[in-house]
């Protein structure tokens, strides 16, 4: 697989990553936990294998046992991956979110427990995953910086961050890669984040490229969502909203098919498209989605195909907020 560079530090990474948070929380019962963990492992291992080398988790997914199944996946492997964990939206063993924490000393303390949770000496891209706005973003990117320099951390990122925030940031240390939702329907970064990133020299990570699945086109209805999947409380996956949203996908479902790509392909395709400083790191627990998906990163849209997405999907067509609470994201 091709690779692509983010950020100016010597960030290297595979074209296309693998996002693991669906591996262990959040797009199943919890009770299925256990027979999803072998299974998703072997994914992992088959997208080494396949040339893939960028897995991307944290430690608030599971909470803490998606960083325990990566470290698990790697083993005897570490070599071959480019791991990306975050820290910052903190919660309890329960699972419940205590909130936001950006402070110094949490910041060292929960580095230190996601190196031994993955079982490695070092994290290769360490994330704040949302911004605390009650710290001053100087100090918790100080003490990130601490940890570059005692070797625990090679290269460090921030998620769903405001362009002042990298930009204050980026003065304290140079930020790798900036991690945020884009998509099809998620189109919001093109304002004011890409100019800014770019500006600065930071690549760009999008997480959920697929519209956390709908975009391939495999949901109708909320009812195939199953129970205790977060999707089924989320505003674009509601009512009126999804049925709106749901003709955009179609009209993606049937150009792709006029070209001979899945829907899938053709999101992931236009997402590649947008830049070589962007590395997308759609998530998937099935073989088959995971094989549909590498391939998308040898499709090559031509300026009529871009034109024509653009005119199904432009910026806002998407119906309904990304989450129920949007008060921790662009701060």
């Amino acid at each position: 697989m091709q690779t692509r560079t983010l950020g100016l530090q010597g960030l290297t990474v595979s074209k296309l990553g693998l996002g693991c948070m669906g591996m262990s929380d959040f797009y199943f019962e919890k009770t299925k936990r256990e027979e999803n963990e072998s299974a998703s492992i072997a994914l992992i291992h088959e997208a080494l294998e396949s040339g893939l080398n960028f897995l991307d988790t944290a430690d608030m997914y599971g909470p803490f046992t998606n960083e325990v199944l990566v470290g698990k996946a790697i083993e005897g492997r570490r070599d071959k991956v480019v791991l990306a964990t975050k820290f910052g939206n903190q919660r309890n063993e329960s699972g419940q979110f205590l909130g936001v924490n950006g402070k110094p000393e949490y910041v060292r303390s929960a580095c230190d427990a996601s190196l031994k949770r993955l079982g490695v000496a070092h994290i290769d891209l360490y994330y704040q995953h949302r911004v605390d706005t009650t710290v001053p973003i100087e100090e918790t990117v100080g003490a990130m910086s601490e940890l570059v320099a005692a070797g625990k951390v090679r290269f460090l990122g921030l998620s769903e961050a405001a362009p002042e925030t990298i930009r204050r940031a980026h003065k304290v240390h140079p930020i790798s890669a900036l991690q945020t939702e884009y998509s099809l329907w998620s189109r919001e970064p093109e304002d004011e984040i890409l100019p800014t990133i770019r500006e600065l020299g930071i690549g760009f990570v999008p997480y959920s490229p697929l519209g956390r699945g709908f975009l391939t086109g495999k949901y109708k209805s909320i009812e195939d969502f199953p129970e205790g999947d977060y999707r089924r409380n989320a505003p674009r996956f509601q009512g009126e909203n999804f049925a709106k949203n749901l003709k955009l996908v179609t009209r993606i479902q049937q150009m792709a098919a006029q070209r001979g790509h899945t829907a899938s392909q053709l999101a992931l395709a236009w997402v590649l498209a947008q830049g070589k400083d962007i590395a997308p790191i759609p998530g998937t627990t099935k073989l088959k989605n995971l094989q549909e998906n590498l391939v998308a990163a040898d499709i090559q849209l031509s300026p009529d195909d871009l034109a024509l997405i653009n005119e199904i999907a432009p910026s806002g067509s998407a119906v309904g907020d990304r989450y129920a609470d949007m008060s921790s994201v662009s701060k």
